[in-house]
């Protein structure tokens, strides 16, 4: 078996992973960033149409609608989901620090440069 520092972010190492600490006997909860949650509920990475696993998405109503119904499944084929899940979705804390942090930075990107409170 590969090392862990040659391991790639990948479904697959996801799965051996989790079954070689046995998350199956002890279903921890768990915390990640994005990336890692979208792996581990099997989700498409990159570009997607439908990329938050919480709630569905409508792109007409993008920036209008303040309430999204909840995702009631992650069925593998549908809306970008690629693999059965490997945890629960309630299994899975986001890590609110990281987001924030991930919010600013695309602010500042989309800040006018040239702006005096720039």
């Amino acid at each position: 078996m590969a090392n862990a520092t040659n391991m790639k972010e990948s479904y697959e190492s996801m799965k051996l992973l989790l079954g070689k600490i046995k998350y199956d006997d002890y279903k921890w909860k768990l915390r990640g960033d994005l990336k890692v949650v979208a792996l581990l509920l099997g989700m498409q990475l990159g570009h997607t149409n439908y990329c938050c696993f919480l709630y569905t998405q409508d792109k007409k109503n993008h920036y209008v609608n303040k309430l999204w119904p909840k995702r009631t499944s992650l069925t593998p084929g549908e809306k970008n989901v690629v693999s059965p899940p490997l945890v629960l979705p309630e299994k899975i804390y986001l890590p609110p620090l990281h987001l924030k942090l991930g919010l600013m930075k695309n602010s500042v990107k989309c800040m006018d440069k040239i702006d005096r409170g720039f």
